[in-house]
């Protein structure tokens, strides 16, 4: 009679051990499913590759003139951060007031206002939020930064967050 509840006990053991061992199985096999290798900025350095001057190589004088004035301008308003993002130069205080994608051709400047202007030189006027409009202005020359598009981004700065 010992020796059956002893052979009993053992086998009972022994079958919990199985359960434990497959169930320990399961959880590395699904974690082994998990840990995918995930692109982050800091593994991959293309991510990391694009910079101001990158963006702004291939433009010719003109284009690069105009660039250099829209810059020189944003930075005399005030305290601001610069830094280039995908395709574009991005001008922020805390967030994004306006921001430069260079093309081939032209300058395509983006400025957001909390109103829709009317100015004519906007080739388009876009709601991006309930607060906020995108005006895009296309830039041709360094004569354009002047006027209605130097009144657009400083308005933008002073409404910024």
């Amino acid at each position: 009679m010992a020796e059956a509840a002893t052979l009993i006990e053992y086998l009972k053991n022994k079958r919990r051990d199985r359960t434990l061992s497959e169930e320990k199985m399961k959880s590395s096999m699904s974690l082994r499913k998990k840990k995918k290798k995930v692109s982050t900025p800091k593994s991959d350095p293309e991510l990391w590759k694009t910079t101001e001057r990158a963006l702004t190589e291939n433009l010719n004088e003109d284009l690069l003139d105009a660039f250099q004035k829209i810059r020189s301008f944003s930075l005399n308003l005030g305290d601001q951060r610069v830094y280039a993002s995908g395709k574009a130069i991005m001008f922020s205080k805390k967030t994004c007031f306006f921001f430069v994608r260079p093309k081939k051709s032209f300058l395509e400047v983006v400025i957001f206002l909390r109103t829709k202007t009317k100015f004519k030189e906007f080739k388009s006027v876009q709601a991006v939020s309930k607060t906020k409009f995108a005006h895009t202005f296309k830039l041709f020359h360094s004569d354009q930064v002047e006027g209605e598009l130097t009144k657009a981004i400083e308005q933008s700065y002073l409404l910024s967050v």
